[in-house]
């Protein structure tokens, strides 16, 4: 082997050059359709002049999907595991550009809009994001189920939830910056990655934008993949989780409050309401909802430090200066004056109800008398002692952090 030769063989084996951008199209059985997305996606990055690879992430294709895109010049990234979200995954995880563009491999997109998806990536936004109520909706293109309740209540719930700008949660044709995605850490396997990928996002303070697009019927012959109220299910489910504010921290304050204003109502006497006897039986009911809501806002600190701690949930600067304005000792120091409290509620209501008894006066028509006595101490004896447990636990999670 003469020396000459060396440097072209190293250059052979020498990688290609990073495209600027990689178009991933997730795929299962699209063989109908996925030819004419890849010619779309080649003309509009002929027409814009953009460095690109086309990646097919194939989700177990049996209909020769995986044969048309190799044949046009796709790269094909075989995923076992299905799912929206993992073939996806699968796909940008073999990416090699600065930029990635993911769409359905089902003809609904209009792949003719890259250009603009590209151009706003470069001027400095992170994600950007189709919006298809703006764009224009065919009128086949969408159940009417999904276009006037699940996708605008989901978004709106989307908006309302995290303050999100993204008018369309849930469009499958978006762009962003390959190091904001890894940034997101996106873990979702289902249809609710396209959630997961915009409240991520918003909680990090990613840059976005969104670009008004159209949306055609599918051009296959078999069913979609969606499942509405399924796949429904699972968006707002994963919103939930990833706000403990409205799953916990919201109800249990209405629990609390509401249940200390009915309390407090109750306790020098029953009430009439339009000639309905209000009284103990209610005031029973108030001091559960106290204690529940009480639980609920515990589980709400509970759950944002575990998903912080996990890397579920980007990091909160308001959860140093809660470990500081309630240190353990502090904790310890509440939950021990409700239990005082709780002790010498029922000592005091045992030695009424003896002198009662003692006196022949004790009956059955008195219980109204000394549960007013009795639930404010049951309730205040339990609040201490679970306040002393929330605050030992919530101390082993500051360990945790540190």
């Amino acid at each position: 082997m003469s020396a000459g030769t060396a440097p072209a063989r190293e250059e052979e084996r020498a990688p290609a050059a990073a495209p600027e951008l990689s178009v991933v199209l997730p795929c299962l059985n699209e063989s109908e359709t996925l030819g004419e997305c890849i010619r779309q996606i080649r003309a509009a990055l002929e027409q814009g002049a953009i460095e690109a690879e086309v990646i097919v992430a194939d989700n177990g294709s049996h209909d020769g999907s995986a044969e048309i895109a190799r044949s046009m010049g796709a790269t094909v990234v075989p995923v076992e595991r299905k799912g929206y979200g993992s073939a996806l995954l699968g796909g940008i995880s073999q990416a090699r550009g600065k930029f990635i563009l993911m769409g359905d491999s089902d003809g609904q997109h209009d792949f003719s809009q890259i250009g603009e998806f590209v151009r706003l990536l470069r001027e400095g936004y992170d994600i950007v994001i189709g919006n298809r109520f703006r764009g224009g909706l065919d009128r086949s293109a969408m159940p009417a189920l999904n276009r006037y309740l699940g996708n605008p209540v989901l978004s709106g719930l989307g908006r309302l939830f995290f303050k999100s700008p993204c008018g369309d949660f849930h469009c499958g044709l978006r762009a962003f910056r390959k190091d904001a995605f890894e940034r997101m850490g996106l873990r979702t396997l289902g249809m609710e990655f396209a959630s997961e990928m915009v409240v991520k996002a918003t909680l990090l303070r990613l840059k976005m934008a969104e670009i008004p697009t159209k949306i055609g019927p599918h051009g296959r012959s078999r069913a979609p993949h969606l499942r509405p109220f399924h796949d429904g299910w699972r968006h707002l489910r994963f919103m939930l989780l990833y706000s403990p504010r409205w799953l916990f921290f919201y109800p249990g304050a209405l629990l609390m409050l509401g249940g200390i204003g009915v309390g407090l109502w109750l306790i020098p006497g029953p009430r009439v309401v339009r000639g309905v006897v209000v009284d103990v039986h209610t005031l029973v009911y108030a001091a559960a909802a106290v204690f529940i809501g009480f639980q609920a806002i515990a589980f709400a600190v509970f759950t944002k430090i575990f998903a912080v701690t996990e890397g579920l949930l980007p990091e909160d600067p308001r959860l140093p200066q809660i470990f500081r304005a309630v240190d353990l000792q502090l904790g310890l120091l509440f939950g021990f004056v409700l239990v005082v409290l709780g002790l010498g509620g029922s000592i005091y209501s045992f030695q009424t109800i003896h002198a009662m008894s003692a006196s022949g006066g004790f009956g059955l028509s008195d219980a109204r008398v000394t549960l007013r006595m009795i639930v404010p101490a049951t309730l205040a004896l339990t609040l201490g002692c679970e306040t002393i447990l929330a605050s030992l636990f919530l101390s082993v999670l500051g360990l945790a952090r540190k």
